[in-house]
Parts: C-alpha cells; sequence; structure tokens
C-alpha cells in the first residue's frame, strides 16, 4: 500500500479550493497504488485550515508555528520533506500554482525524488501525462525514484468532493525554523474586488491589439457585468497596459472559466496554452485569420471599438440595466 501527501494551500483559516484538484489527482494515484491521501498544512493559526482540509483527506498533519506565518520555500520544504519521510508516502503533489510550482522542486530535491510538472492525466501509480511545446503535444511520463513529486494542473483534475466521514487531524513539530539566512521583508498584494484570475467562472482577456492601458477600462467593464476577472496576454503584460500577475498563457496563469473572452488577441500558442481548455471562448479580432478563431467557439472578425460598445450594451439589456 502506497499512500499519497497532498500539499494543501490555505488562506484566511480555511483551505484553498486549488487544493480540490491536487486532491482529485491523490485520490487517481491511490486507486493505483492501493493507499489513501493525506494533506499536510503548513503555517501559522492555521488550526482551522487542517479541520477544513481533514473533510477531504483521510488525515491530515497541521505544523503550526509563528515563523511559519508567512510562505518561503526555505522554510516549507525540509517540513514538507520531514512530513513525507514521517508518513511513509510514496507520492507527494500539490497544485501547479505559483506556491505549489515554487516548493515542489525544493522538495523533491532534499527527497531526492524525481518529479513530473503540470500533470494533466493520471496514467499508473508513477505515470503520468504533462503537456509539451506549448500544450501542442503530450508526453507520458514515469517517475522511476521510490519517492514521486509532482505538480497538478488545476484546470485537468474536477475539484473533489468531501469526503463521507472527515480524516484524523494531527500535529506535528515545526522544531527550529531555520530560514537558511533568508529573511521575509514584506508581502505586497494586489487588492481586487474580482475573483482569482485561476478561479473565475467568467474570464475576459485582452491583447496587445487594445493599443494602451487606458483601453483596458472597456474590458473591466465587461469583467464587472459577468462578475469576472480580467486577464492578457504576456505581450499586453509587458507593454505595460495590464499588471503581470493577469497574464494568461504558458508563462502566466492557466485557466479553463466557463466563459473566455479574447478580445483584441491574435492566439499564439503561448497564449492558447493558458486558456484552450475554456468551456466557450469568444474571440473577437480584427484578422480573420487570426489563430484565436481556430479554438474559438463564436468569432467575430471587428474591431474591438466597433464590437465592444455593442457588446457592453447587449450584455446591460440582458441583464435588466
Amino acid at each position: 500500500m502506497s499512500n499519497v501527501l497532498i500539499f494543501c494551500e490555505h488562506k484566511d483559516g480555511a483551505m484553498k479550493t486549488a487544493t480540490l484538484p491536487a486532491i482529485t489527482f491523490g485520490r487517481d494515484v491511490a486507486k493505483h497504488s492501493g493507499g489513501e491521501v493525506y494533506g499536510v498544512i503548513i503555517g501559522g493559526g492555521v488550526g482551522d485550515a487542517g479541520a477544513d482540509a481533514a473533510k477531504y483527506c483521510n488525515k491530515v498533519v497541521v505544523v503550526d508555528n509563528d515563523g511559519l506565518a508567512n510562505y518561503m520555500a526555505e522554510t516549507y520544504a525540509p517540513l514538507l520533506a520531514k512530513v513525507a519521510q514521517d508518513l511513509g508516502v510514496t507520492t507527494v503533489a500539490a497544485t501547479a500554482t505559483n506556491l505549489g510550482k515554487d516548493l515542489l522542486p525544493r522538495a523533491a530535491a532534499l527527497l531526492e525524488a524525481g518529479m513530473a510538472s503540470d500533470v494533466i492525466e493520471v496514467t499508473g501509480a508513477k505515470e503520468f501525462v504533462r503537456p509539451t511545446n506549448a500544450g501542442n503535444a503530450l508526453g507520458s511520463v514515469e517517475v522511476l525514484t521510490d519517492t514521486v513529486m509532482a505538480t497538478v494542473r488545476q484546470t485537468e483534475f474536477e475539484p473533489a468532493a468531501a469526503l463521507d466521514a472527515a480524516g484524523v487531524v494531527e500535529t506535528a513539530d515545526a522544531g527550529d525554523v531555520d530560514t537558511l539566512n533568508a529573511e521575509f521583508v514584506e508581502l505586497r498584494l494586489s487588492e481586487s474586488t474580482r475573483p482569482d484570475l485561476s478561479e473565475a467562472k467568467v474570464v475576459v482577456s485582452g491583447g496587445r491589439g487594445m493599443k494602451n492601458e487606458e483601453n483596458f477600462k472597456v474590458l473591466e467593464e465587461l469583467t464587472d457585468l459577468f462578475g469576472g476577472a480580467l486577464g492578457a496576454t504576456r505581450a499586453a503584460c509587458d507593454a505595460g497596459y495590464i499588471a503581470n500577475d493577469l497574464q494568461v498563457g504558458q508563462t502566466g496563469k492557466v485557466v479553463a472559466p466557463d466563459l473566455y473572452f479574447a478580445v483584441g488577441i491574435s492566439g499564439a500558442i503561448q497564449h492558447l496554452a493558458g486558456m484552450k481548455s475554456s468551456k466557450v471562448i469568444v474571440a473577437i479580432n480584427k484578422d480573420e485569420e487570426a489563430p484565436i478563431f481556430q479554438v474559438a467557439d463564436f468569432g467575430l472578425v471587428s474591431t474591438w471599438e466597433n464590437a465592444m460598445p455593442e457588446l457592453i450594451a447587449g450584455v446591460k439589456k440582458a441583464k435588466g440595466l
């Protein structure tokens, strides 16, 4: 029997929903290995988050220490590796968020474990499928080390359902928290009333065709009508039209909302890799040969200047505004 350990992200005393696809991944692996799914919560004042995670995991280990209140890979990775060793698990996984992609490779090095990144399918206890070449090809990966590390693409696994009965919650001592000469200085967060880009049901993204920062306000109006999140291509972010943390694509965030608007976006493969799993894609571009139309469910060949006012007016009318 080989058990699976999931690193559970948390915020404001609760486990983040971004962890649920990783738990689904863990259950898929456990079906092949015959084991159970465990969770680990690391941080300061995270007892409630541990109880939350226990709704989905057979066992949850909580490492609670004031010195862990702010995430640093230097402090979290050794603790994740230690919990994995103490539990004797053979697979350790996390969602491929910015945090997960930062933490798991470091923990893998400490465990001398092979790693599969951005996994989209489980085909065996140590065998996975992951995208390559900006998502234009799929590769089969087998990890041969005793311990397997994996990050999981959030958009490719359904959120895990709660167990019939909550799992056991245990605590583990963090010991002396060694920062390895690193120092946490401050955390600067972008405050927004909109949902997180990776979890929004509707995403409105703009590309370099929006021309400048001021024009993105038109997209913001449509975004807020749907209660969605605003996104952009790398070209738009690099040009300074919008903040870099709203980039969608191979080197940005991977999203799969129910509805995705691509406005002024040509459809480079790097961008498509981050949004082509969206359930419905609406594209607006003046170039009828733009690659974005190859993945769009609905396409409009028009300038955004002509299309957006009419679209916004139509949405307002439908909503009775």
